[in-house]
């Protein structure tokens, strides 16, 4: 059996399941402001739970290892590579990023949503896989409220501020690839919007299937007792 085949496989065990819960990607250029939507849904939305990915690249300000990324070297990267312990993984802008595969089945076989905030590549990479996944394209309203962003930022070198901003054109042609696109002009109204994603994917017949089934049941056993 191929290593693709048994990948794919793999990956339709983690959560392609109508009782299992849902992984949302939420992706956007460097400095599209998905990190901040993504804190700003998880307030707002029940059930639903951050996908915390791994990391080469050093913490910034305000980071905790564990709560926005795990922090490992490379070699340590290579090592969980190598031992198949990602769902996707990408070197982006010079770093390499990747998601657990045990963290996303472990939460969504507990029925529980899981959202992730990724690269456009990663984006990508999830997309081929067989899983019941829902993916969302956070656009940034103009190049300069981009490049605003990025330089508030204050955490890139101008060499690394140069290569986000270069590449930023080719991950934005990306977009059409997405389930949704979200504007990110004004932060509460998106926070909104992605939630409301959320919402409408869950109600989704195929995703209500076993709750549809124990009501018209209820409903078949009543008619039954007379």
């Amino acid at each position: 059996m191929s290593s693709k085949v048994t990948e794919l496989q793999t990956a339709t065990q983690v959560n392609n399941s109508p009782t299992r819960g849902t992984l949302f990607v939420v992706s956007s250029p460097s400095g599209g402001g998905k990190g901040t939507l993504v804190r700003g849904v998880l307030e707002v939305v029940e059930n639903l739970s951050y996908s915390v990915s791994y990391t080469t690249r050093g913490p910034r300000a305000n980071e905790v290892n564990g709560r926005e990324y795990f922090f490992v070297d490379v070699p340590a990267f290579e090592e969980m590579v190598a031992g198949g312990e990602f769902l996707e993984w990408a070197c982006v802008h010079g770093n390499f990023y990747g998601t657990s595969k045990q963290q996303i089945a472990e939460k969504t076989a507990a029925g529980i949503d899981m959202i992730l905030e990724v690269d456009v590549q990663g984006a990508a990479s999830v997309r081929k896989l067989l899983m019941d996944s829902v993916s969302v394209f956070i656009l940034p309203p103009s190049f300069a409220v981009l490049k605003e962003r990025l330089c508030a930022r204050g955490t890139d070198t101008p060499e690394s501020l140069a290569v986000r901003l270069r590449n930023a054109p080719n991950e934005l042609d990306q977009y059409s690839a997405f389930d949704y696109v979200i504007i990110n002009d004004k932060v509460e109204r998106a926070v909104r919007q992605l939630a409301s994603i959320i919402y409408a994917e869950r109600a989704r017949c195929v995703r209500q299937e076993g709750l549809v089934r124990r009501v018209i049941e209820e409903f078949r056993s009543v008619d039954d007792r007379g």
